[in-house]
């Protein structure tokens, strides 16, 4: 049986019974068709995984023994901020999905100029709900341990004025920038939207501290540049090379 890993926001102790919140029991008893006796893996930010065993399940409940806690080392030793402009279709889901198994922290969907997604207020607990479940889901299947937060849509002048961090990078594709050769400890990442940047957007990451982070001759599509970007700075001062 393939290893099976959910996430729980409950405290996990060794020993104690807990009762799966409702998604995760349904994704298990209907989806994964879990059994009595099973063994699954819960994780809930604290740095471990804990070892669980199904001693009760039906399609509405689903109950297990907490066991031994194993610490993992799946984080990033950089926290990246990702500010992703929104695109239509599900397009935006793939982009954040392929950026939590990348090791982002946070991500937050902006709204710029050129963008053209419409969500109206009514919409945005919806679709937040949805993108915060689909980081999850990343996280179970990727074998990380912390879960990346998810914010409320914000304007991109907003984001990128409210951005600390070590070094602060636009994907531009037209100019380039130099990049340090040492590794910080925070990167804040901006992505622009699928017709591009217009003047003012730029303006607005310029004066807010961001300087140009270029990745080749080629225009990345935007689901296709978090990926991208966060691989490339990864190799270069993060996890993601062979030791």
């Amino acid at each position: 049986m393939r290893e099976i890993r959910l996430h729980t926001k409950q405290s996990l102790n060794t020993g104690t019974v807990i009762e799966l919140e409702e998604a995760a029991a349904n994704h298990l008893a209907r989806v994964l068709r879990g059994r009595v006796g099973d063994n699954i893996i819960l994780f809930n930010g604290d740095g471990f995984d804990w070892q669980c065993r199904i001693g009760q399940i039906d399609k509405r409940r689903v109950e297990v023994t907490v066991g031994t806690a194993t610490p993992i080392n799946s984080e990033s030793p950089i926290t990246f901020k990702l500010g992703l402009c929104l695109s239509k279709g599900d397009r935006f889901d793939w982009a954040i999905q392929k950026a939590t198994e990348l090791g982002v922290a946070s991500i937050t969907p902006l709204i710029s100029a050129r963008v053209e997604v419409k969500l109206p207020a009514e919409r945005v607990g919806k679709r937040h709900a949805h993108w915060q479940q689909i980081v999850t889901g990343a996280c179970e299947q990727s074998g990380r341990v912390v879960v990346p937060t998810v914010a409320k849509p914000l304007s991109l002048a907003e984001w990128v004025k409210a951005q600390v961090a070590d070094i602060k990078l636009v994907l531009h594709h037209r100019e380039a920038g130099s990049l340090p050769t040492r590794a910080p400890s925070s990167v804040a990442l901006l992505i622009g939207p699928e017709g591009g940047f217009a003047v003012a957007d730029l303006d607005y990451a310029k004066a807010a501290g961001f300087q140009n982070l270029n990745l080749g001759p080629r225009v990345l599509r935007t689901e296709t540049a978090p990926a991208a970007a966060l691989s490339a700075l990864g190799a270069l001062w993060g996890d993601l090379v062979s030791n």
